[in-house]
């Protein structure tokens, strides 16, 4: 057997095809690496990239404001995969446009010093207390973003100089005082009208209704009483967050938890230092400098004159209190490494340059009390448990949910749950817990829906799973009449109601233009009260439309209002007279939406210009 095996392999026909076999995995995975990019980058401009993980940091903060503003219903838009697609689409083309902006302000040879820099930062008020700028603030606000002096410095140059773009092309546009006042007038016009506001409500109640034209109606409009597919549904959930309300922690089981994790709860050892910064590696200035420092020199001085890092260098050289872990490795090693105050290291090669640091305060580790963080450890403890069992009974559901695949019954006993059960429901009117789209698909899926077979194991959250099984099912069908009589009635007779508004208003206003009003009186009809109308007003179209009345005659008109009543408009004047308090208000709007427009303008040309490559991270 094996040498039949060892002939066929060494076989020419077997030879041909291994190596078709290797040559697409070479085309299709390593040539993915040569082709298109690496699988760290999102998108390139020109001969720029844009980071994969740069993006998806942009995404997730963007993702949070669009959450804090919008809520569950935010929530509800990142369930359909289209939407996720399409917002992150969004946010690359977004970056892709600064980046864009950015190369064409370098090219117009726009420019940010580094004094510039440094002001803005020293003035910046999130880095300041009582209006002075704080070093300790600045660099726990610089970590906490993820950035460090050098790179935060680089990322406000790089918005200056766009805003340095944006700013010139928002200066460069004006507004005519002609346009403005033109643009006054037609936004301040109003008009002076008179109202006959025929109800659709009263017309529905007195509309006449034979059993013939119910019928018609119901045959002519199915779709409006057709019952959608439904089922009724029944399931069973596993929470890690409802395990959490069995389990109870002891006090023994917390503080044998405390003794041993006694590093977790105790403060960082700390250290306040100072240094002096010499970018690049000019080396021989450095040892210039730590000659100055050894000969007697003031440190604090020496920082304040000589230090490349504008942010400490007013400070005296200060970064105020640092822990492990946050600095660059070979400057937190000689940082670490001084154990007197007032101690110096000698030059610190790292990746911004050469450093001298000096030992301004020790702060040793100190374990916080038992009393002050037993809370935290019982809550710690009880959801690790609860997490533990979850995993546990997940595994043991959904080996009994596809041993037992007929009835969600054992699954249920085996981790001790609750099955619930529904109506029938459509997508439409499911439970929160069912318009999961992974959760729909299974319910309408042959083996469920047809087989009456359970789901798999479907995550809705994370840590969060349900198995769902169709217990009934029926079709698509119009309902008879019989059951949608009243909704069939109620609607007829408003489409009714409105056809004898609109034949009326048609008449009234006929009738009127004659300079006749026998049918006004006629239904108790009269004009109310003239009312001012300007633009807002939801009859703004009609009125603004209309034909300006000769001296002391009047035009007529039908609207339809914003609730569905029919309303025949008297116009009695046009005023053409404008308030110029609003003209520098409407000035700056034109302005705004002329550089706005001349913006989008220039993104465009400049898409078209640069080349632009998407890579495959919006799915």
């Amino acid at each position: 057997m094996m040498d039949r095996l060892r002939e066929g392999v060494n076989s020419i026909a077997v030879k041909i095809i291994l190596g078709l076999i290797i040559l697409s995995f070479v085309f299709a995975g390593v040539g993915s690496y040569i082709v298109g990019g690496s699988n760290n980058t999102a998108a390139k401009v020109g001969n720029v990239e844009i980071g994969r993980g740069e993006f998806e940091q942009a995404y997730q903060n963007e993702r949070n404001r669009m959450q804090a503003q919008l809520g569950d219903y935010f929530s509800n838009l990142l369930a359909d995969p289209s939407y996720v697609e399409s917002f992150r689409k969004s946010v690359l083309d977004r970056m892709v446009n600064d980046l864009l902006l950015e190369q064409h302000a370098e090219a117009l040879g726009l420019r940010v010093s580094d004094a510039q820099v440094r002001t803005l930062i020293l003035e910046m008020p999130q880095f300041q207390i009582d209006g002075k700028f704080d070093q300790e603030i600045y660099q726990t606000a610089l970590r906490r973003a993820g950035f460090n002096a050098e790179s935060f410095a680089e990322y406000l140059r790089r918005d200056l100089v766009r805003n340095q773009l944006l700013t010139a092309i928002q200066g460069s546009d004006f507004t005519l005082p002609g346009e403005v006042e033109a643009q006054s007038k037609l936004l301040t016009q109003t008009r002076e009208v008179k109202k006959v506001t025929l109800s659709l409500e009263d017309f529905a109640a007195k509309a006449q209704l034979s059993e013939e034209e119910i019928n018609d109606y119901y045959k002519q409009n199915p779709e409006r009483y057709t019952r959608p597919e439904q089922v009724k549904v029944a399931y069973i959930e596993l929470s890690a967050q409802q395990l959490k309300d069995g389990i109870e922690v002891s006090e023994e089981q917390a503080k044998q938890y405390y003794q041993e994790h006694l590093d977790k709860y105790s403060s960082e050892e700390q250290r306040r230092v100072s240094h002096i910064l010499v970018e690049g590696d000019d080396e021989a200035k450095a040892q210039a400098i730590l000659d100055e420092l050894n000969a007697g020199a003031d440190f604090a001085t020496l920082a304040e004159e000589k230090s490349d890092d504008f942010g400490s260098a007013s400070e005296g050289g200060s970064l105020g209190w640092i822990e492990r872990d946050v600095m660059d490795p070979a400057f937190e090693d000689a940082a670490f490494a001084l154990t007197k105050v007032g101690e110096t290291t000698g030059l610190v090669k790292s990746d911004f340059g050469y450093h001298i640091i000096k030992l301004d305060e020790l702060k040793d580790s100190v374990a916080k009390p038992y009393s002050e963080v037993a809370a935290e450890i019982k809550q710690e403890l009880k959801d690790q448990q609860a997490v533990d069992q979850y995993y546990e009974l997940q595994s043991e559901l959904e080996k009994v949910a596809f041993e037992y695949p007929d009835s969600l019954d054992d699954a249920a006993q085996a981790i001790n749950a609750k099955i619930h059960t529904t109506d029938f429901i459509s997508q439409v009117d499911a439970p929160e817990l069912l318009k999961t789209p992974a959760v729909l698909q299974a319910i309408v899926s042959p083996e469920v829906k047809e087989d009456g077979l359970n789901s798999e194991v479907i995550e809705v959250a994370p840590e969060h799973v349900i198995v769902v099984r169709v217990e009934d099912a029926r079709d698509e069908m119009v309902l008879p009449l019989e059951d949608v009589r009243e909704q069939v009635t109620t609607t007829l007779a408003k489409v009714k109601g409105e056809q004898s508004a609109i034949e009326l208003a048609d008449k009234l206003v006929a009738e009127l233009k004659e300079g006749k009003q026998g049918l006004l009186g006629e239904n108790g009809l009269a004009f109310g009260e003239t009312e001012t109308v300007d633009r807002s007003s939801p009859l703004a179209d009609v009125v603004f439309s209309m034909v300006k009345p000769e001296e002391g005659k009047v035009e007529f008109a039908q609207a339809k209002d914003l609730n569905g009543d029919i309303v025949v408009v008297e116009l009695t004047d046009v005023s053409s007279m404008f308030n110029t308090m609003y003209n520098e208000q409407i000035a700056q709007q034109m302005t705004q939406a002329n550089a706005q427009q001349d913006l989008s303008g220039l993104i465009s040309i400049l898409r078209k210009t640069i080349d632009i490559e998407y890579y495959v991270v919006t799915q």
